[in-house]
């Protein structure tokens, strides 16, 4: 199973569309998983339309998305139990609302996938593995452009973020 991760896509603010590269992708991919901040609904009506999507709302999303979309969600592919959220505040303290979000489901995730920060991150803590893909768009607080790919067999989850340009 192979899955785009993407975030902080701030369309129409800072891009007009997704790179044509993540377009690729999500027709190779199974699955996408957008790690909020779309701004507004069209990114996320667009890739529906190529690749079953999962989202969740960013600290930047229009109304348009509330009600639409969750702040967290726990989603299963096989074996994996992964933790979609965004993100709030202080990078320094984003793990700390992370933890705090999922509370005890935490200890029932192998995984948990966020955004916010623009920085991609694939890291493991306590045994948990934490992967932001980063902006795609905006690389405002980071070095580079990038967007992530998990592929899971069974209960292993093979993971690398993508440099753009």
């Amino acid at each position: 199973m192979r899955i785009l991760v993407i975030s902080d896509t701030h369309i129409p603010v800072v891009a007009d569309k997704l790179p044509a590269i993540v377009i690729e992708e999500a027709k190779k991919s199974d699955f996408c998983l957008h790690a909020g901040d779309f701004i507004s609904d069209t990114v996320f009506y667009e890739l529906s339309r190529i690749i079953k999507t999962y989202g969740v709302l960013g600290n930047m999303d229009e109304s348009s998305l509330k009600g639409k979309l969750p702040e967290k969600q726990i989603i299963e592919f096989g074996s994996v139990r992964l933790g979609l959220i965004h993100g709030r505040g202080s990078p320094a303290m984003l793990m700390d609302y992370i933890n705090a979000a999922f509370g005890q489901e935490l200890n029932n995730l192998n995984m948990v996938v966020f955004g916010h920060t623009h920085n991609p991150l694939d890291k493991e803590i306590n045994g948990k593995i934490y992967f932001n893909p980063g902006s795609c768009t905006d690389k405002v607080f980071a070095p580079y452009s990038s967007y992530g790919i998990l592929e899971i067999e069974k209960n292993t989850v093979k993971r690398r973020i993508v440099k753009i340009g």
